[in-house]
């Protein structure tokens, strides 16, 4: 469904280059390469095959394109999608000059298994296995894109946990491996639930990238072929086409969402803006809380140990400052016993909530609603 480029032919790379110039002079802020490994796949080009068919050489490739980014325009970024596997993260990253951000594939597999066990183990894990990158690097932190949900990197037993919990027709699946719905009716619609998920994509360690949709609730239409169930018009309002365009319904690329819990009529912008206590507000609020604790973006991240093995605690720690992250991933209330003691300071002021601060103590317990998440700063 897309072309294999000839990579090695400096004209394509010209030509790649020339569409980048282009958007670069209308304003964007940078690109995403869209499955990169087979971006710089060599495999057909002058017999190349097997591991050959994607050499170190064709990595410099990447250094080629941001040479050219960063000569035109020096805050643009590269992101790239390259699900693979630990050892070649690497390659994709170089020394600082290749891409600038990869999509974290793995973590976010992990993720949805912890969601769907309610337990932290799974998401633990996927931070350890998470490997190491450049000081001038990041990692892009989501929950749900354009594509299907890929659970590639799970062993079936841990992938068939994920459909059961979040996709168990099989037509909610795709390619044996992944779903094709979007966040809100994954969750079943659960505003703690929708909350708590939110609250680990803003303070894990990297840059979170927001899907359209996800800050409203949107819902998915499965009605629709493989990936479309997921690329429905945005829904601003409950105006015709929610919002989105003034053409004839039958001229839209693919149809809005009507009818039902995630309808346009009820899910949209307008409304959840003017609705203080909508998912919209809460994520504006979030995302400004994130943006005032560079800690999360930029800190080193460690678990912290905590007495109740459905609770995820974590610290992320940078340039003196320690913000700690705590999120209850089952849909019981309860308070769990975190192991605080090597934190440096006096207090834990609470930054995303509206609960007094209290004295920083060795183990510290905190009272967690169902799905609930406290942000605390250590000073």
């Amino acid at each position: 469904h897309q072309p294999d480029l000839n990579i090695t032919n400096p004209e394509v790379r010209a030509e790649i280059m020339r569409i980048m110039g282009f958007w670069l002079e209308l304003g964007v802020s940078g690109f995403r390469l869209d499955a990169a490994p087979f971006l710089i796949e060599l495999k057909g080009i002058d017999g190349a095959q097997g591991e050959d068919a994607q050499g170190e050489d064709s990595y410099e490739y990447l250094r080629e394109f941001r040479d050219f980014l960063s000569w035109r325009r020096g805050d643009a970024i590269l992101l790239a999608e390259a699900n693979v596997a630990p050892e070649k993260v690497g390659s994709y990253f170089g020394d600082g000059t290749r891409m600038h951000m990869l999509f974290n594939f793995l973590l976010n597999q992990h993720l949805f298994l912890a969601l769907a066990r309610e337990e932290r183990t799974p998401l633990v894990k996927g931070l350890h296995m998470t490997p190491p990158i450049p000081a001038t690097g990041q990692w892009a932190v989501f929950l749900r894109n354009h594509d299907e949900l890929d659970l590639g990197r799970l062993t079936e037993v841990q992938r068939q946990a994920v459909f059961d919990a979040f996709a168990p027709d099989p037509d909610m699946q795709l390619y044996e491996r992944g779903i094709r719905r979007r966040l809100a009716p994954m969750l079943g619609g659960d505003r703690d639930r929708l909350k708590c998920a939110f609250s680990l994509m803003l303070t894990l360690p990297g840059t979170p990238v927001i899907r359209y949709g996800q800050e409203i609730g949107m819902g998915d239409d499965l009605s629709l072929e493989e990936r479309n169930a997921v690329r429905t018009p945005m829904q601003w309002s409950d105006e015709p086409n929610a919002g989105f365009s003034p053409a004839d319904p039958r001229d839209l690329a693919r149809p809005v969402i009507d009818g039902g819990d995630y309808g346009f009529e009820t899910v949209n912008v307008e409304a959840e803006r003017r609705d203080p206590d909508s998912l919209l507000n809460w994520a504006e609020r979030a995302i400004r809380t994130r943006k005032e604790c560079p800690e999360l973006g930029r800190g080193e991240p460690r678990v912290l140990e905590v007495d109740a093995e459905g609770v995820f605690a974590h610290v992320c720690e940078a340039d003196g400052g320690a913000v700690v992250a705590v999120h209850n991933l089952t849909a019981e209330t309860l308070t769990a016993e975190v192991d605080t003691s090597g934190l440096a300071g006096e207090t834990l002021v609470e930054v995303l909530g509206s609960r007094a601060s209290r004295p920083l103590e060795p183990r510290t317990r905190l009272e967690l609603g169902r799905y609930g998440c406290r942000w605390l700063r250590v000073v």
